[in-house]
């Protein structure tokens, strides 16, 4: 078993194992995941040292929450973030959500970004898992790229009001260490600094080895708050892993031919693609983990030989040096 180096959340005292796991994907995100599969993912990812784990209810309408549970219940050491905004009501959903989430459990999403529908959130999660404790609870894909200009503005506003009072007494209460976003945006988290202060914020997909943008407004902002970023989706919704999806549709070909550059840069230091975009965010002082979504016990072994592997610092540089990294980038540390 690895004994995998930890960082802190934001100014808290908890701390996070670098590698992390994320429990979308195992709950049937647009592709059916056997249960055997799911809870041999949790198993082998926890047997291994992975010591952080992240889930919500909207995963497969509360199927990730509700295998998560079982396998945590047995042990103690772990780190557990889940998510609010977003109520499960009974019935399967009738709208296109239903196809997203192949064997979900029969529930649909109903969302409520408000003081109350964050604590009700928060209870249903803690029953849902069969757990004590929640230690990390983010308010789940608020923003434009989620809702739209137009929905996005009222929701934001419970989200910044009563969502966050909400966050912020349970925090105080001790109920849970640290509050944040868990997000797919960069702009959302910059927005929500002006309305109260954010452990951190769990972005998907936005810090890659495919783009960086965050370096130039998102992260000197969190520097200055002492926010920490927890970085989700490291291989794009699937492309740097060798898919064809990026922002969870199909890859325009501008896109395909940089991870095709890219992959040849690597492939000439005998580095497979998927490790480097697991290792490149760590470079990162402010990201604190990284975690990718396995759907099985076998991938689970797959992500821990990529983020294990040795990778020499030629090609962080060659990778800057040929412009497929911003120059202003922190480069992992061999």
């Amino acid at each position: 078993m690895a004994d995998y180096s930890t960082r802190t959340i934001g100014k808290t005292a908890l701390e996070v194992t670098e590698l992390g796991l994320g429990c979308a994907a195992m709950a049937g995100n647009h592709r059916p995941v056997a249960d055997k599969d799911i809870a041999g993912a949790i198993d082998e990812a926890l047997n291994q040292g992975v010591r952080y784990v992240d889930t919500a209810p909207f995963y497969g309408f509360g199927r990730s929450e509700h295998f998560l549970g079982a396998g945590l219940r047995h042990r103690d050491n772990y780190v557990l973030s889940t998510k609010a905004g977003r109520l499960l009501a009974p019935g399967y959903p009738t709208d296109s959500s239903a196809a997203e989430w192949p064997g979900s459990l029969p529930f649909h999403q109903i969302y409520d970004y408000s003081y109350d529908g964050v604590m009700r959130s928060f209870e249903d999660s803690l029953q849902r898992m069969g757990v004590s404790r929640i230690d990390i609870l983010l308010l789940h894909d608020i923003g434009a790229m989620q809702h739209g200009e137009s929905a996005n503005k009222a929701l934001f506003a419970d989200a910044m009001s009563g969502g966050y009072k909400a966050l912020d007494e349970l925090r105080s209460a001790g109920d849970i260490k640290a509050i944040g976003l868990g997000v797919n945006e960069k702009e959302v988290c910059i927005e929500a600094m002006q309305h109260g202060h954010w452990d951190a914020f769990l972005l998907a997909g936005r810090y890659t080895l495919l783009e960086q943008q965050p370096l130039h407004d998102l992260f000197p902002a969190c520097e200055n708050a002492g926010t920490s970023i927890i970085l989700g989706g490291p291989f794009n919704s699937g492309i740097l892993v060798g898919g064809d999806t990026w922002n969870y549709a199909k890859a325009p070909d501008s896109v395909m031919k940089k991870v095709a550059a890219i992959a040849r840069v690597c492939e000439s230091h005998g580095v497979p693609l998927p490790a480097a975009a697991l290792q490149f965010p760590l470079g990162s002082n402010l990201v604190s983990s990284v975690i990718p979504g396995p759907r099985s016990r076998s991938d689970v072994k797959q992500i821990i030989d990529w983020f294990d592997l040795n990778i020499p610092t030629s090609l962080w540089s060659d990778l800057k040096n040929e412009g497929f990294l911003d120059e202003s980038a922190p480069l992992p540390i061999a």
